[in-house]
């Protein structure tokens, strides 16, 4: 009889613990399923960049707000590492990607690697030209450039010689504001592109081709920058030659608004790139739950000028 007492009592005890573990389930998880990984990877195409730290800044305060833990890798610009980091976070479990690409093309067989490796993908800012992606996060490129065109033409009442100073060529950024900027002034009377050439988003690369472009093309009004820090270097070589033009640039780093108050700029076409970073986190977490989210998410722009 005492017998049977303890085995009814080991019974009732075991089934008080499995009822206890099944209340532990996650609500997304269902019973006998794995747990999923509370881990979210991000690829940057650099952190040498205001833009891309606000947005890895952006992104680490929304994984921690929805209890997740960001692992961020930066890439130095380079598409080799980028597949590299990508590998690393494959490896280190996480359940969703966000990359933010050094290159459009070049980034294809990084966003391979995790669609081989079943690990949903996000891009931010630029895209990829390949492989499945199912979000793309980003400010309308081609809207932007169209902003930086009006504004020119405005300021110099539809009559302009302008220098185009473009982002590192193949990058998804650099040909939807390039599109948007030449639809904004090919074919309008009095308006000529005098020099377009790449500085590949860096600063002191703004600088250099800058001082080239005023040796060679000594006569121009404006110069439309694919982003900031272009624009800054830019800035920087007007100021050394003694020469005066419009300049505008992308992203409304704090650097560019404070140049636009001085007068070294004339505007930028401002991104939200914290938001970009918290709406790319957010959408993966709505991923690794299971839920379907757009394949475009828009974040809006907004014209800066003193």
């Amino acid at each position: 009889m005492k017998r049977n007492r303890k085995l009814l009592s080991l019974v009732v005890t075991g089934l008080m613990v499995a009822g206890v573990l099944a209340g532990c389930t996650p609500k997304d998880q269902k019973a006998g399923e794995p747990a999923k990984s509370k881990k979210i990877g991000m690829v940057i195409s650099t952190q040498n960049n205001p833009f891309f730290v606000s947005m890895k800044e952006g992104a680490e305060k929304k994984a921690k707000e929805l209890g997740y833990e960001l692992v961020v890798l930066d890439s130095s610009n380079d598409a080799a590492k980028e597949r590299s980091n990508v590998e690393d976070l494959v490896q280190k479990g996480v359940a969703a990607l966000i990359i933010n690409p050094t290159d459009s093309d070049a980034v294809v067989n990084a966003v391979g690697v995790a669609n081989t490796a079943k690990i949903p993908v996000l891009t931010v800012d630029r895209k990829s030209n390949g492989g499945e992606v199912v979000s793309h996060v980003a400010s309308d490129n081609v809207k932007g450039g169209e902003m930086a065109a009006k504004f020119i033409l405005d300021k110099l009442n539809g009559k302009a010689n302008i220098v185009e100073l473009q982002g590192i060529p193949g990058a998804s950024a650099t040909r939807d504001r390039g599109q948007g900027f030449h639809k904004g002034v090919d074919g309008k009377d009095g308006v000529k592109v005098v020099a377009s050439q790449a500085a590949d988003f860096d600063r002191q690369k703004g600088l250099n081709v800058m001082e080239n472009i005023i040796q060679a093309t000594p006569s121009f009004d404006a110069i439309f920058a694919h982003n900031d820090e272009m624009a800054l270097g830019a800035a920087k070589a007007l100021k050394a030659a003694n020469k005066k033009a419009i300049i505008v640039g992308f992203d409304g780093n704090d650097d560019a608004k404070k140049a636009v108050e001085s007068g070294d700029m004339s505007a930028t076409i401002a991104q939200q790139p914290g938001l970009m970073g918290s709406m790319a986190v957010e959408n993966a977490v709505k991923v690794i739950k299971g839920e379907t989210v757009a394949k475009e998410i828009p974040v809006d722009l907004e014209l800066v000028a003193k």
